[in-house]
Formats: structure tokens, sequence, C-alpha cells
């Protein structure tokens, strides 16, 4: 990275490049350069063209020199704001776009006037939850289902999957 990133709102012409970068966060062998993978928990996909055009209004890219190294979601839900779809791309991660891109959707949420964001951790992603922790998210204790059947999010490798909900108060 050569400094700061751009942070921009995604535009149709970054559904591939997207779906490609998620990929590539999560699953399969390249995911393992970086630290949030999914690869020892989920084959398959982790999103798709469809997915990624659906949050497009919501969906929030970093740009290194114009190059993609970073997305995220912040959706408008009810009274909170839900962050999800985040990647940042493997041999990036620790490196500050993680941060930039969180960053940046909670300023979007304080400018959608919500002060909540929400975000579904897989629970057992522990590292993962610690790095939310650091970030001031907290553990709600609430539990969500894995949707187990649903090849969209992936076929799981152990039966024991769950989300956690965090939160955090703007």
């Amino acid at each position: 990275m050569t400094g700061p990133v751009d942070i921009r709102p995604a535009t149709p012409d970054d559904v591939d490049a997207v779906v490609a970068l998620v990929e590539s966060a999560y699953r399969g062998d390249s995911s393992r350069a970086g630290w949030t993978t999914e690869a020892d928990l989920l084959d398959g996909q982790r999103t798709d063209a469809d997915e990624v055009r659906g949050v497009l209004p919501d969906l929030l890219l970093a740009l290194d020199d114009g190059e993609l190294v970073g997305c995220c979601v912040l959706a408008h839900k009810g009274s909170v704001g839900y962050f999800g779809m985040f990647a940042v791309r493997p041999a990036l991660q620790g490196g500050g776009v993680g941060s930039a891109l969180l960053t940046a959707a909670e300023h979007r949420a304080k400018e959608l006037g919500l002060p909540v964001v929400e975000m579904t951790v897989l629970s057992g992603r522990r590292e993962l939850v610690a790095y939310y922790e650091r970030r001031g998210y907290a553990d709600t204790g609430a539990r969500r289902p894995f949707p187990y059947g649903d090849e969209r999010f992936g076929v799981p490798r152990t039966d024991d999957l769950e989300f956690a909900v965090l939160q955090k108060r703007l």
C-alpha cells in the first residue's frame, strides 16, 4: 500500500471485483495469507454477484491507487446500521485498510442518525471477535443460527456454526 486508502461507494462496474475480493479473503488457499480466513470452517462460496448487486447502495470500497483493496456494507436496518461483507485483500490485512473501512462505516451510520452498529460474526472466530471488541464492539450474547443447507453461504465443515451478534453504540 502506498498510503491512506480512498473510500468510495461501489457502482455496478465493481461487482465482479468485489466478489473476487471477498472470496479471496475468506475462502480457499488464497485466504490463508490473511487472518480472516474461514477456509477451515467453510468450503464453497462466500458471496456471489447477485448478493453484491443487492447491497450496492450500501457497499463501500477501499482503493489504493485506484486498485480495490477492501470493502464493507453499512446497511440501514430499522434503528441500527448493519455492518457486513467486510473484506480486505489478504496480503494487506493488518495494515490499516480494515480500520479505515470500519471507521468510514461508523461515520456513515452517524450521518444516517443510527445510534448503533451491529454485525454478526461466526462465534468460534475468537480472534475476529477480539478485533471487534478492541474497536468498541460488545458481544450481546445473542446468537443466530448458521443457514445450514443454503450453499449461498458456504458449505460447512462442522455442525456447530452459529453467529454471535456484536454491537457498538456510537
